[in-house]
């Protein structure tokens, strides 16, 4: 699928970003309360001080506590700042309370989301990296409650939401999730929404070596779960994290009744052996859009992999969007030496997501 990026990059409203995202600042640095709860909470926290409560001072004293707020944060570095996130086409900060209590994802899971990635790149800009890919795997997601998706929509919020908030290197999330309407399981009545976050940090391995273990979870099987990035689904993987964690290894890895290697809880596999690259192939992973990016970079065959091959493996390796290309130092009691097929990779992958390769320039999007 191709996406223009000049639509891409056309802003959504008559404010830039670096506007809205000054404007957005300029009006809340802490999350606002109303209506009476407000009223309550002021003259509660007033009497306390010995003060008189906000809503009954004079205006004067609102316009010189609003411009010394407005002072104060001007002062205050961007990198200090707390990140902007994109709301249904406006910005918002972080903490605004923009989802009730009975928002129908946060009872049910009824919610899509994608990992992606901005890198920053020679020419002192910033491109992500395989953005259309990643939004029409969501769009697929979104298909399965219903959700109406906008690609170039979300597109452009994506490449919006980096710009207010300064982030070349960044990890992305967009979510899109089923809000109110009813608490039942019928989603048509449901209200839709979307939202776009940047981070400024790693999430998940991000590269490092990792130990790793044999969960006694298995994956949802494609026939009960469609393997997308539905986030209810995603409980299957907080539970087989937190039990290998729980055994001092740092990550878990999925395999099926009959002994075949399906992926680990947000990375695919692969190995090395005799210098031969294999990805691992099974119905129930991922369609990873990174392991789609190894295997061209690295010629790899794409089959279904036993776990005694992967314990006979010379190198493990997994990939995601979060974690990158890393390195398996162990599989339970399976020590790997050195890894130099796996560095290699992992070295052009940094290569190709951050422009310095020219053949596969039209992976990036520029920000």
């Amino acid at each position: 699928m191709h996406m223009n990026t000049e639509v891409l990059e056309r802003p959504e409203a008559a404010q830039s970003p670096a506007q809205a995202a000054a404007a957005v600042r300029e009006r809340s640095q802490a999350p606002s309360r109303s209506g009476e709860a407000f009223d309550a909470a002021e003259s509660s926290e007033s009497r306390a001080r010995g003060e008189v409560p906000v809503s009954q001072r004079q205006p004067a004293s609102n316009h010189a506590a609003e411009a010394s707020e407005s002072s104060a944060r001007s002062e205050v570095p961007v990198s200090q700042r707390q990140p902007l996130v994109w709301f249904d086409g406006k910005f918002i900060t972080g903490d605004a309370p923009e989802a009730p209590l009975t928002t129908h994802a946060m009872h049910y899971g009824t919610a899509v989301f994608e990992g992606i990635r901005s890198y920053a790149t020679a020419d002192g800009g910033a491109a992500v990296f395989r953005l259309p890919e990643h939004l029409e795997r969501m769009r697929k997601g979104a298909d399965m409650f219903g959700i109406e998706f906008d690609i170039e929509r979300a597109g452009r919020a994506v490449l919006d939401t980096l710009r207010a908030n300064g982030h070349r290197d960044a990890y992305i999330r967009p979510l899109t999730w089923m809000g109110t309407g009813t608490i039942g399981l019928d989603v048509d009545p449901l209200t839709q929404h979307l939202m776009v976050a940047t981070l400024a940090k790693v999430v998940h391995l991000g590269g490092a070596r990792t130990r790793l273990t044999v969960s006694p979870w298995k994956r949802n099987p494609a026939t009960s779960l469609p393997p997308l990035k539905l986030s209810g689904a995603y409980v299957n993987s907080i539970l087989a994290k937190r039990e290998a964690k729980q055994r001092g290894f740092d990550e878990a890895l999925f395999t099926d009744d009959k002994g075949y290697v399906v992926e680990c809880t947000g990375a695919n596999v692969f190995m090395v052996k005799n210098g031969e690259v294999t990805s691992v192939e099974h119905r129930d992973a991922l369609p990873g859009i990174t392991r789609d990016t190894m295997i061209a970079l690295s010629g790899a065959q794409s089959r279904e992999v036993t776990l005694h091959e992967l314990l006979d493996a010379d190198e493990v390796f997994v990939c995601g969007t979060a974690a990158e290309a890393c390195a398996i130092s162990v599989l339970d009691r399976r020590e790997f030496g050195d890894n130099p097929v796996t560095r290699e990779l992992a070295a052009l992958y940094a290569q190709v997501v951050r422009g310095q390769d020219s053949r596969y320039a039209h992976w990036l999007t520029a920000v």
